[in-house]
């Protein structure tokens, strides 16, 4: 059960068009269906605003496809999928007529893909092509949840004229993700241009000293910069997510002062 339908019944009692013992019923739906394997809650858009996602790296094709079944049945209008595998997608692809496979982000999607509901644009930025993965994971997660996203990609910091070019994407955005392996600077750079909270995406790219992603994760943790939070070694579906709470906060924050 997602928010306003929560609202919609509430609404109904009050105006009398719905009864005390129909309410009553929607409302008894479990927070959880237990289908075995695993307990689906179905009660996390109300209590977060955003329904449960599907991590489907370590579960089976057909593990993925009965907990989809079991959240579509129970109301949920749009379900992500991270870290796909290209072989279960096409397994998943016999089951739902409407799946939607990302290769680049592992990405899939059952059900409607929300327009956006905020006005203000979360930019995702890398410092290399190989950072593109992560990158549009983080993307494609903020785009789901109903944000505006621009890409910049292949700005780092080896040629730093690329990036300052893009200034005014930097300085108009109202979250940015950065995204970098090797030595991960590319966060440092933006957070001291933009007046906005920046996510340093630390990515498992470089040789053998980056140490899959450690370097870079350390230095982002030690930056210099002020505004930066960093989250984990390829880490783009928690950032993309991340960056949308703040991004809807920004607007929400913006109403109640009536700009």
């Amino acid at each position: 059960m997602e928010q306003n339908e929560l609202y919609e019944i509430l609404k109904g009692v009050k105006n009398d068009s719905l009864s005390l013992d129909d309410a009553l019923l929607k409302l008894k739906k479990k927070p959880f269906e237990d289908i075995g394997f695993a307990k689906t809650d179905t009660h996390r858009a109300l209590r977060q605003g955003v329904a449960e996602v599907i991590y489907g790296a370590g579960k089976t094709a057909q593990q993925i496809a009965l907990i989809a079944e079991t959240m579509l049945k129970n109301g949920q209008k749009t379900i992500l999928i991270t870290r796909l595998k290209s072989d279960s997608a096409e397994y998943l692809k016999t089951k739902f007529d409407d799946l939607k496979y990302d290769e680049t982000s592992k990405i899939g999607l059952l059900g409607i893909m929300p327009s956006p509901d905020v006005k203000g644009t979360i930019l995702v930025a890398t410092g290399g092509t190989s950072d593109i993965p992560v990158a549009e994971e983080a993307a494609v997660t903020a785009e789901v949840l109903g944000n505006n996203v621009k890409r910049l990609y292949d700005v780092g910091v080896s040629g730093l004229h690329r990036l300052l070019s893009h200034l005014d994407d930097i300085m108009s955005a109202n979250v940015i993700i950065a995204i970098a392996g090797m030595e991960g600077a590319l966060v440092s750079v933006i957070a001291g241009l933009a007046d906005c909270p920046v996510i340093g995406v630390p990515t498992s790219v470089g040789y053998g000293a980056s140490f899959d992603g450690l370097a870079a994760l350390l230095s982002m943790l030690n930056s210099c910069s002020s505004g930066v939070s960093v989250v984990n070694i390829d880490n783009g579906f928690g950032a993309g997510y991340n960056a949308s709470l703040i991004n809807h906060l920004s607007e929400k924050n913006k109403k109640d002062k009536g700009e």
